[in-house]
């Protein structure tokens, strides 16, 4: 399969401004997780989609590929649809596309493989998130998206949340949504004709239209400790975990 990446990226923040850019052990955060990503052997190009020229420079300034885009988006998977048709348009054709939040600064090579791991074995499989088990602070955090799957890992909701409602439970596992998100690439832009729906408007959660339209987002459990970054407050967090990982 031809598989790239794109990391949609924006300065316009509402809860955290400048956020891709944000200095983390002196390495704007989104280097980070451009670095990070390329390291996967499975991609054949990663890029950057952003509607700002201050995103635009840095990424000329490491060296990554960038697309610009329109500054209309409210979604980082509208965004994404956008930047793909640009890069088939002068590349060729794409298999699948994976969706990297610029706000996964702790990312590491192997979680991209756990998501594109369904694709490559269930033609069925149109799009993956993956998710990671939470505990009870983040749990009650509405920055993270919590989720709740089915019996064959498929996602039953999305929410800010906490899924369940008595998340105490023993026996009833908690997680929550890590933005690495594969799409095969028909899909993706099936998924960015469909009309946006109402639980995705009052939750914020891109998902969340796949859902309300009848589709299966496939959940892919990762291995790896990861936190993102939301806030000012998580950044210093996220910093501190990374300090003898920094780059």
């Amino acid at each position: 399969m031809n598989i790239v990446a794109i990391i949609p990226a924006r300065m316009g923040s509402s809860r955290f401004p400048g956020k891709p850019l944000a200095p983390l052990h002196g390495v704007p955060m989104l280097g980070h997780v451009y670095l990070r990503t390329r390291r996967n052997s499975r991609l054949s190009a990663v890029y950057i989609a952003t509607c700002d020229d201050e995103i635009r420079a840095y990424a000329r300034s490491i060296g990554a590929d960038c697309v610009m885009t329109s500054s209309a988006h409210t979604r980082a998977s509208d965004r994404t649809a956008e930047a793909a048709d640009t890069i088939e348009r002068s590349s060729g054709r794409i298999d699948a596309v994976v969706m990297v939040q610029g706000d996964e600064p702790m990312l590491v090579p192997a979680m991209i493989d756990e998501a594109i791991g369904p694709l490559a074995s269930d033609e069925t499989v149109q799009v993956v998130n993956l998710m990671a088990a939470i505990d009870a602070d983040e749990a009650a955090d509405p920055n993270e998206v919590k989720v709740a799957v089915d019996r064959r890992s498929n996602a039953l909701y999305f929410s800010r949340h906490p899924l369940p409602w008595q998340n105490g439970l023993a026996d009833v596992p908690v997680y929550k949504q890590v933005c690495v998100i594969p799409f095969r690439r028909a899909f993706l832009s099936t998924f960015a004709a469909l009309e946006p729906t109402p639980l995705e408007r009052a939750e914020s959660i891109d998902m969340l239209r796949a859902l309300e339209h009848g589709y299966a987002v496939r959940m892919a459990r990762t291995a790896h400790a990861t936190c993102s970054v939301d806030t000012p407050a998580d950044l210093a967090h996220v910093s501190h975990l990374m300090r003898s990982d920094a780059v």
